[in-house]
């Protein structure tokens, strides 16, 4: 397996990833490397398969070629590509976490409910998973708000509700597409400050889809997409490729 720059292997291994829709080629022959413990932004205009990449490498949806290697520490590397839907959908469960803009919460459970509910899918007992999942958002600043149900939380709220639902299973590697899309811009920055907290922060990767560049310029690296092509991989503080600012 190819090794990154600090001579570990790519959490995540994209090479040639493919896939149209009808007629309109949504991603053409992507490659793309993720390491362990890095921050990674994708952005691009509308219809530019920002979300696409997102879901194939999330093993949501699978491209139509090319492959996709998952390399967690003291596990041997997975061909996502080569696993049946029962094995991608534990994969998810076990490995990924998942934040999306509108949160995808539960509204009829309690906030301490949706983040037991990612626990006890995985097998985790109830009275456990309840447990595990108040100290999470006690974590997280949502310490008396365990037991409101989500039309009781603010935006911001509900976004820490939803971080925390994604990163209570230990999961190594977390997928956000435009997780503060739909806040202000301070309750944004303080949900954006512990995404990446609760990620990078503890050695995991994150992985965010998002138009807004102030967003992408906290994160260690940013990729644009342009008609499904990948344009531009630049980390921070270089040029647009890898190159030094000069």
């Amino acid at each position: 397996m190819l090794e990154n720059s600090i001579g570990h292997p790519p959490v995540l291994l994209a090479q040639n990833l493919c896939r149209s829709f009808g007629s309109t080629t949504a991603l053409n022959r992507v490659n793309l490397e993720i390491s362990l413990g890095e921050s990674l932004a994708i952005m691009g205009p509308s219809g530019s398969g920002k979300s696409t990449l997102l879901h194939a490498l999330a093993g949501i949806e699978l491209p139509d070629s090319g492959s996709l290697m998952l390399n967690l520490p003291g596990q041997q590397p997975v061909d996502i590509q080569e696993l049946g839907d029962k094995a991608r959908t534990k994969l998810r469960r076990q490995s990924f976490g998942f934040v999306f803009q509108s949160g995808l919460l539960i509204p009829e459970l309690t906030a301490e409910e949706n983040v037991a509910m990612a626990l006890m899918i995985n097998g985790t007992p109830r009275a456990a998973a309840i447990a595990q999942a108040g100290q999470a958002l006690v974590a997280l600043g949502l310490a008396g708000m365990e037991q409101r149900r989500i039309g009781q939380l603010s935006g911001g709220q509900m976004q820490r509700v939803a971080i925390a639902r994604a990163q209570v299973t230990g999961a190594m590697v977390v997928f956000a597409d435009e997780p503060t899309g739909a806040l202000d811009s301070a309750t944004g920055t303080e949900v954006l400050e512990t995404l990446l907290e609760c990620t990078v922060g503890q050695g995991k990767s994150l992985v965010i889809v998002t138009h807004d560049p102030s967003v992408a310029a906290q994160c260690d690296r940013v990729v644009k997409l342009h008609d499904g092509q990948l344009i531009s991989d630049s980390r921070r503080g270089t040029s647009a490729m890898g190159g030094d600012v000069r």
